[in-house]
Order: structure tokens, then sequence, then C-alpha cells
């Protein structure tokens, strides 16, 4: 497995049907972007579709945040890095990173906490020793780089804390 801090995994381009009214990519088409980004990491980790075949068990998405810097429009090409954050028994938390391919420049973040479920009972199950052995080796590779910017935002009105929301006491990183 080459595990380089962070993985380059996926490629693709803005196709013109994803462009919105707005002369850009529609933030609906940015998730689905996001989401084969998504496929690669799991495939590369031994979390992909012919694991679920396989075992009958996969990954469901928990919670996700998509953080906008600048546009994409029709045709503008996108790569994809991502960075595992972490991972116990059940879950695992990544982020992508969406550049422009050709001009460099950062286009959003996706960061993404999944949970491992059974999809018999639909239940939370932990993951094989295999799995945990790979999360494992990509984590001490991985957390060797900073903690994206990117990574555990919350949304608020406020920068300094929680005070965009009432009763919200969460703060920033």
């Amino acid at each position: 497995m080459n595990d380089v801090a962070p993985l380059s995994l996926h490629e693709e381009s803005v196709r013109p049907e994803w462009v919105d009214f707005n002369g850009h990519m529609n933030l609906a088409y940015y998730v689905l972007a996001f989401d084969h980004a998504t496929d690669r990491f799991l495939h590369h980790v031994g979390l992909g579709e012919a694991y679920m075949r396989a075992t009958g068990r996969s990954i469901f998405v928990l919670e996700t945040h998509v953080v906008y810097r600048r546009e994409m429009q029709a045709h503008d090409p996108m790569r994809f890095t991502t960075q595992l954050l972490g991972h116990d028994a059940k879950r695992i938390q990544f982020i992508h990173h969406m550049y422009h391919a050709r001009e460099g420049h950062l286009s959003a973040a996706n960061e993404i906490m999944g949970l491992h479920v059974d999809l018999g009972t639909r239940r939370a199950a932990p993951f094989p020793q295999t799995v945990m052995d790979t999360l494992a080796r990509l984590l001490a590779q991985h957390r060797r780089l900073p903690l994206p910017p990117e990574a555990g935002r919350v949304i608020t009105l406020d920068r300094r804390g929680g005070r965009g929301v009432p009763g919200n006491s969460v703060t920033n990183r």
C-alpha cells in the first residue's frame, strides 16, 4: 500500500451539467465529486464495494462538512487529496481537499465521519483486524501532516466561539 501523505487517489473534471445558474459548480455536485473521492479512499483502505459484497458490511456517513474556497466552472480539472484524521473500532474520520488541477488553488474541502455498519442488522460493527491494521499504518503516516484548518470546523457567525446559534457552546479548534 502506498500511503504517501496525503493520498492522491482521484481526479475528474467539472461536467457542464453540474454548473448552476450562477455559472459555477453547484454545491450538490461538489458533494458528488467528494463522494467519488471517498469511494477511491475506501477502496484504498480495503473498505470499498468488493469488501461490502464479500462481508455484508460497509461505511455509512454520519456527518460531513464542506468548506468552499474558490469556484469551479465547467470543464475545470479537479484533483483530490485525502488525509486520514483518525479512527476507532467502528468509525473513521478523514478529509478531502479539492484543488483546481491546472491552476493548483484549493477549491473546497470535505471532512467526513463514517461508521462501519453490518448491512444485515443495520447496526454499527467493529472493523475487522485487517482493516484496523491498514488504518493504523495509514494514520501513522498521516499524523505527520499538520491538521488542516478546514478540519473540525463548526458553523457559527462568531469566529471567537459558538455564539452564532443560541445555546451553542462549541468553539472552533
